[in-house]
């Protein structure tokens, strides 16, 4: 598994994952994204995270590989030090672990060389592949928000999820 920084040539890879209408629920979308507002996009996706607050990383199975899923880092808090967490991978790609392998790089990356203090997410409570996801990679549930999610059939609870990535407390002690 390896994550990269985008490259103009991913364009076609982020038109089909963003125009995806399947995802538009849990990435807070409610239109189609044009060409030239990726491309412009992908000309300042390599900004410093620390300038412009967030960081997508493009997921491969190897390098060189095809893109197979995109993980964020967004609403990044300097005073605080966190961080939110999104994944998306390819529908024809999900059941392979690469969300699983991702995050594990991402949490790394996190505690490591940004040197977050805690990374989360929001989680719609009907996707059980998500939930699942969070809870095995070492992220604590936190709470739920009633009715948090608009959807095509009405409204949604979330699940908040928390990963304090300089803990001196095991997962185990916080449950």
């Amino acid at each position: 598994m390896h994550l990269r920084a985008l490259e103009p040539d991913d364009l076609e890879f982020l038109y089909a994952l963003e125009n995806d209408p399947d995802i538009w629920g849990v990435s807070d979308t409610l239109a189609p994204v044009s060409r030239h507002a990726l491309r412009e996009y992908l000309e300042h996706a390599t900004a410093d995270f620390y300038v412009v607050r967030q960081l997508r990383l493009v997921i491969t199975t190897e390098i060189g590989s095809p893109a197979v899923g995109v993980i964020d880092l967004f609403d990044y808090d300097p005073l605080h030090q966190r961080a939110g967490v999104g994944i998306t991978i390819l529908a024809a790609e999900r059941r392979h672990g690469y969300a699983r392998q991702a995050l594990a790089l991402l949490q790394h990356h996190a505690r490591n060389v940004l040197r977050l203090h805690q990374i989360y997410a929001t989680v719609g409570a009907d996707n059980s592949a998500s939930l699942k996801l969070f809870r095995a990679a070492g992220f604590r549930r936190v709470g739920t928000r009633y009715g948090w999610l608009r959807t095509a059939q009405g409204w949604a609870d979330a699940v908040e999820w928390q990963c304090l990535l300089h803990s001196p407390t095991t997962i185990e002690e916080l449950a």
